[in-house]
């Protein structure tokens, strides 16, 4: 079942955050190059992230829910003057994978973006995340570009 999301949801989206962005975070990635930095590891700087989609966007936030239990979420933004919606975060918990859940909330999150006027909808992986780089054109999402990311320390 995909339901809106509820402030009690928070800290367990926080926590499959942490899970799922294991291997497919720009944080990550430089945590592995760098080491922790400012005694904050790539998680604390990551899972702040869903709050901030929470507190910008709480109505576009959507959860993938198994027998009561949160196995998922997305959240969604929206910019009425360009009409272009995206997907900052999507994740689906390891044990509940494989189950069409993903599908599911990108449907959500699409129909939502849809009535909410948007035009196009935009979401972002890394060419390392196997999962969306294959999944993302399965759902309709046409690849523009490829960004590099860049990081010195000072």
């Amino acid at each position: 079942m995909i339901r809106k999301y509820r402030p009690s949801d928070l800290e367990t989206l926080r926590q499959i955050t942490a899970i799922c962005f294991e291997g497919v975070s720009i944080d990550k990635n430089i945590e592995d190059r760098f080491g922790i930095i400012n005694e904050l590891d790539w998680k604390q700087r990551k899972m702040p992230h869903i709050n901030d989609d929470v507190e910008a966007n709480a109505d576009g936030v959507f959860v993938a829910e198994i027998d009561g239990e949160v196995a998922g979420y997305i959240t969604t933004y929206v910019n009425h003057r360009t009409k272009i919606g995206g997907i900052p975060n999507l994740s689906v918990h390891p044990d509940f994978q494989q189950r069409g859940l993903g599908t599911q909330l990108i449907e959500t999150a699409l129909v939502y973006l849809e009535e909410e006027g948007m035009l196009y909808a935009r979401i972002e992986t890394l060419d390392q995340n196997q999962i969306g780089t294959e999944f993302y054109p399965k759902m309709g999402f046409v690849e523009i570009a490829r960004q590099v990311h860049y990081i010195r320390p000072l």
